[in-house]
C-alpha cells in the first residue's frame, strides 16, 4: 500500500498522540514499523513530546538503623591436632648441563620426551627425544618439571589465636 494523503494525516495524528511506530503500523495496516519510521523522518515529525518521567526526590530518606543482636560469647578455639609424621624429604633435583638432544621439531614423535634443550631462536635447538613415560617428558625431566607441593608449616595455637584477633 502507498502513502495516501489520508494515511499521512493519520500517521501525523497518531505520531503526535505519542503512539510508537509499531502501534501506528498496526493501525494503518499494510506497512511495517520501519516504513513508519522512515516516513516520519521524511516528513520531519521528530519533534514529539517525550513521555514524562516521574521526578526523583533530591535525596533519599535515611534508613532506620539496623538492630544488632547481643554480642555472642567468645568461642573457645580448640588446639590443632598434632601433625602426623612428616613425609620423607624428596631427594634434591639435579640440574645438569644438557647436551643437544636427539629430536628436532620435525622428528619429534608421540612418545618422545619433549623437554626443550637450548635456545629456541638458535640453530642447535633440539628436544630430549628419549622415551616418554606417563606424559610429555622422560623420567628425569618429569622429576624436574613436576615438583611436589611443599608442605605448609603448621602454626601453633598462639599464632592461630593472634591471627584470629585481627578479624575479631
Amino acid at each position: 500500500m502507498g502513502w495516501t494523503d489520508e494515511r499521512v494525516e493519520l500517521l501525523k495524528k497518531l505520531w503526535q498522540d505519542g503512539l510508537s511506530a509499531s502501534q501506528i503500523a498496526k493501525q494503518l495496516g499494510g506497512v511495517t514499523r520501519n516504513a513508519v519510521i522512515g516516513k516520519v523522518h521524511r516528513l520531519g515529525l521528530s519533534g514529539r513530546a517525550a513521555p514524562s518521567k516521574p521526578a526523583r526526590p533530591a535525596f533519599k530518606a535515611p534508613r532506620p538503623a539496623r538492630q544488632t543482636a547481643a554480642p555472642a560469647p567468645p568461642r573457645r578455639i580448640a588446639p590443632p591436632p598434632l601433625a602426623a609424621a612428616a613425609p620423607p624429604p624428596q631427594p634434591p633435583v639435579r640440574y645438569v648441563e644438557e647436551s643437544p638432544g636427539a629430536a628436532t621439531v620435525l622428528t619429534l614423535g608421540a612418545h618422545m620426551c619433549k623437554w626443550p634443550i637450548g635456545d629456541p631462536s638458535s640453530d642447535d635447538f633440539t628436544f630430549c627425544g628419549r622415551r616418554a613415560t606417563d606424559g610429555p617428558y622422560c623420567v628425569e625431566h618429569a622429576r624436574v618439571a613436576y615438583q611436589p607441593a611443599q608442605a605448609k608449616k603448621r602454626s601453633s595455637a598462639n599464632e592461630l589465636a593472634r591471627s584470629l584477633r585481627r578479624y575479631i
